[in-house]
């Protein structure tokens, strides 16, 4: 089986101006501060960020925010952020709004290879606005687009060579479902273990779908928001 582990930089180099990114998390809980910090370090611009949340002022996407990186900028909710809505409402970045669990259906489809999927939530509303409708059984429907990316950028626990990822607790969340939905995904993990050193039955990403693991020597502040 092929190492897939990499530099920071190396792996984060990749990403071009321009390219659609995944970032994994709910808050702090799996977001991969590492992997943001070196992208703003590096400085690609025109972003497009996909993302549960904005995280909160001063941490996460905050950074790319405040470096002047995102374009756009596809989320659940940003009002943990005032920068983001600051910069929202003065026309600066174009946000697009989508309930979470559509959000989180709209990316595991895309896993999955399939095109799209039809729902009733968001009918009468404007999350319905400019969207496809359709009848099923008498019913009307929205239908919503599967969401993909150019590159996913998630935080792990534990990983091996190969990438097969396990994720602790809630930090799980959106990250196995994104790593399925990238052209690339890219994770940072805090203990890279030898082949064989992570269960089959604690693999929450198998290997197939990770192209780069990033080990990360120590974490900075941003992880101890939240303690274990």
């Amino acid at each position: 089986m092929p190492d897939k582990s990499c530099s920071i930089e190396e792996a984060i180099a990749q990403i071009p101006d321009g390219s659609s990114i995944m970032l994994g998390g709910f808050g702090v809980p799996g977001t991969p501060f590492c992997l943001i910090r070196e992208l703003v370090r590096q400085g690609q611009r025109d972003l497009t960020i996909i993302k549960n949340d904005a995280n909160e002022t001063g941490m996460g996407v905050d950074w790319l925010l405040d470096n002047g990186q995102v374009a756009k900028l596809i989320t659940s909710h940003i009002g943990l952020n005032s920068n983001a809505v600051a910069m929202m409402n003065a026309g600066e970045i174009d946000v697009e709004f989508a309930p979470q669990g559509i959000l989180a259906e709209r990316i595991r489809v895309a896993g999955a290879g399939v095109m799209g999927f039809v729902t009733d939530i968001g009918i009468g509303t404007p999350m319905a606005e400019g969207k496809q409708k359709v009848m099923i059984d008498g019913k009307e429907g929205i239908v919503e687009t599967a969401l993909r990316a150019d590159f996913a950028l998630l935080h792990a626990d534990r990983s091996d060579p190969f990438g097969n990822l396990c994720f602790t607790a809630t930090a799980r969340n959106f990250n196995p479902l994104m790593g399925m939905a990238a052209t690339r995904t890219i994770a940072e993990a805090e203990a890279i273990l030898p082949l064989g050193g992570i269960t089959p039955d604690d693999v929450n990403l198998p290997g197939p779908f990770v192209d780069d693991v990033v080990a990360l020597p120590e974490l900075m502040e941003a992880y101890g928001v939240v303690e274990r």
